[in-house]
């Protein structure tokens, strides 16, 4: 796997509140970032990065406190090793009750403008609380979950390191975001091939490129250092099936919107299978059929929506090079 920032590797396992990880940063840059990534991730001035910050954020995601029985943290459904998404087609919840969206990886979201698949909140500070009073999700409420934070002295000795006002919903929400930013992930083969080093990508992943930016039309929504141009589409996934999911319909209530789903970044996909917003393709080979095929028809498909034409070798190829994007 190509560089990411925060060495997730070493942290505990979801739920294990006995092996979180030491408070030790030293691998830790809040400035550098991997190549191939923007420079200048979006960080507001309310809340600047710090290295206590993220210690705390770091702990409140591998811990079930916040989930109402204690038995599901942020990382029961954003797996460090399935690129801080899940290798189940739905997010599982508290009493193994179950989502209706596949979770979107965290990689990356540094440089998000749009949270959630409909893009329902515009801040990883208002998204970090979300789950926490979602009743298929953590099941309990914010205010909960800060009295069991209250509890613990362990929590209100970081709180208090992190924030002056120690133990708020805000400054909840302002940790997880401030975790979440570090999570920064680049320095693929695509990369290096794109900063000068010709022999990163082999043959078939350079057909793949080519494919990408122009026959496949790919970069149409997959644009820009991070694959993705942010924006909402239809492209018809599941268009029709029960149950109906209309996407960013639910949160605008406009009729353009119906079906409209975020794109989400093409990097560390190779670790984020299955695909699409309801987890319903397995494997990448499935998701360049269905683009090949024109995706799913309906009357709100996007007009970039059309056949592509690619042989069963165009394919092959497009494939290795989306594959060379998280390696």
């Amino acid at each position: 796997m190509p560089h990411l920032l925060l060495l997730w590797l070493s942290f505990a396992p979801a739920g294990d509140r006995a092996a979180l990880p030491r408070d030790s940063l030293a691998e830790l840059s809040l400035d550098a970032v991997p190549l191939g990534l923007e420079p200048g991730r979006l960080v507001p001035k309310h809340n600047p990065l710090t290295e206590a910050k993220v210690r705390l954020g770091r702990r409140l995601f591998f811990d079930p406190v916040l989930s109402v029985d204690s038995t599901v943290s942020c990382a029961s459904c954003h797996q460090p090793d399935h690129g801080f998404s899940t290798p189940s087609r739905f997010a599982i919840g508290v009493g193994g009750k179950a989502t209706t969206r596949n979770p979107p990886s965290l990689l990356n979201r540094a440089y998000g403008k749009a949270f959630f698949w409909d893009g329902r909140e515009t801040s990883l500070e208002a998204q970090a609380l979300r789950p926490v009073a979602d009743v298929n999700e953590m099941g309990g409420t914010v205010e909960g979950a800060l009295k069991r934070l209250e509890a613990s002295a362990t929590y209100r000795a970081q709180f208090a390191a992190a924030f002056p006002n120690g133990i708020t919903a805000e400054n909840l929400a302002r940790a997880l975001a401030g975790f979440e930013r570090v999570l920064l992930l680049g320095d693929s083969r695509v990369d290096r091939f794109r900063a000068g080093d010709v022999k990163a990508l082999d043959d078939r992943e350079l057909h793949g490129l080519w494919l990408y930016e122009s026959k496949g039309r790919c970069w149409q929504c997959h644009s820009g250092r991070n694959y993705t141009d942010e924006s909402f589409h239809n492209t018809g996934v599941r268009w029709g099936k029960d149950p109906i999911d209309l996407g960013r319909y639910a949160v605008t209530k406009q009729d353009a919107d119906r079906g409209r789903f975020k794109t989400p970044s093409l990097r560390g996909l190779t670790h984020t299978a299955p695909y699409m917003h309801d987890g319903s393709m397995a494997t990448l080979e499935e998701v360049v059929d269905f683009y090949d095929n024109g995706g799913g028809k309906n009357p709100y498909l996007d007009p970039i929506m059309k056949p592509l034409g690619l042989s069963k070798d165009e394919k092959a190829d497009l494939v290795a090079f989306l594959k060379a994007i998280s390696k």
